[in-house]
C-alpha cells in the first residue's frame, strides 16, 4: 500500500529521488528490487517517480533490500548536519495510513554513531518489518505514553509508559497498539 502524494509535499519527492538513486548506484533494474524487497514492480515504479508516498512497511521491505536503517534513508533525504536541531526544525514524517508518526529528533550524521526518533502511533496499528536492515541494529526504546507491544525474533514485549526495552536486531520485528490505547514512545539507534 503506498498514500497520495500532494504537490507540495516536498520530503515525498526527496524520498523519491533518493530511492532511485540507491537503484541506480547498485545497477539494479526495477525487477531485481522487486524481487529482492517483495515489493511489487508497479508499486517501486511509482515511488521513483513520485506519484504515491511509500507506506512505513514499503520503506521497510526497501531498506531491508538495501541494507540500511529506515532512519538512515531519511537522513539521506533530509538536510545537512546540525549540532543543535530544535523542535521545529526536526523532520517529520508519517504515514496516515496506518496512523504513524515520525519525528527524527536527532537525526542520524556520518560523524555520530546514534540516533533519536520520536514516534507515535494510532490505537490498534501494527507494523511488520520483515527483517533487520542490519543484522545487528541495536535499538533503545522508551515508551513515553499508552501501551505497546514489540515483537522482536518471535518474543513480545508488552511495554507500559516509562519502560524500556534494549534489544539487537536480527530478524523480523512488530510494533502494535492495542485498542484502547495508542502509543507515544522514543527510539534510540545506534
Amino acid at each position: 500500500m503506498e498514500n497520495q502524494i500532494n504537490d507540495d509535499d516536498t520530503i515525498d519527492r526527496r524520498i523519491a529521488q533518493r530511492l532511485r538513486s540507491l537503484r541506480a548506484e547498485r545497477n539494479w533494474s526495477l525487477d531485481d528490487l522487486a524481487r529482492l524487497s517483495g515489493v511489487s514492480r508497479a508499486t517501486l515504479s511509482r515511488l521513483e517517480n513520485a506519484a504515491v508516498s511509500p507506506t512505513a512497511s514499503v520503506l521497510g521491505k526497501l531498506c531491508v533490500a538495501y541494507g540500511l536503517p529506515m532512519s538512515r534513508l531519511m537522513r539521506m533525504v533530509e538536510d545537512g548536519f546540525a549540532p543543535l536541531v530544535t523542535r521545529d526544525a526536526q523532520p517529520l514524517w508519517s504515514d496516515p495510513s496506518v496512523g504513524f508518526r515520525r519525528r527524527s529528533v536527532s537525526p542520524p550524521a556520518r560523524a555520530l554513531s546514534g540516533e533519536a526518533l520520536e514516534c507515535e502511533l494510532d490505537a490498534n496499528v501494527r507494523i511488520d518489518y520483515d527483517a533487520s536492515p542490519r543484522p545487528g541494529l541495536e535499538h533503545h526504546l522508551i515508551l513515553l505514553e499508552g501501551r505497546l507491544q514489540i515483537t522482536v525474533d518471535g518474543a513480545a514485549h508488552d511495554l507500559q509508559p516509562g519502560d524500556c526495552l534494549r534489544y539487537q536486531l536480527f530478524g523480523p520485528s512488530a510494533f502494535a497498539t492495542f485498542a484502547d490505547s495508542p502509543a507515544r514512545y522514543l527510539l534510540f539507534i545506534v
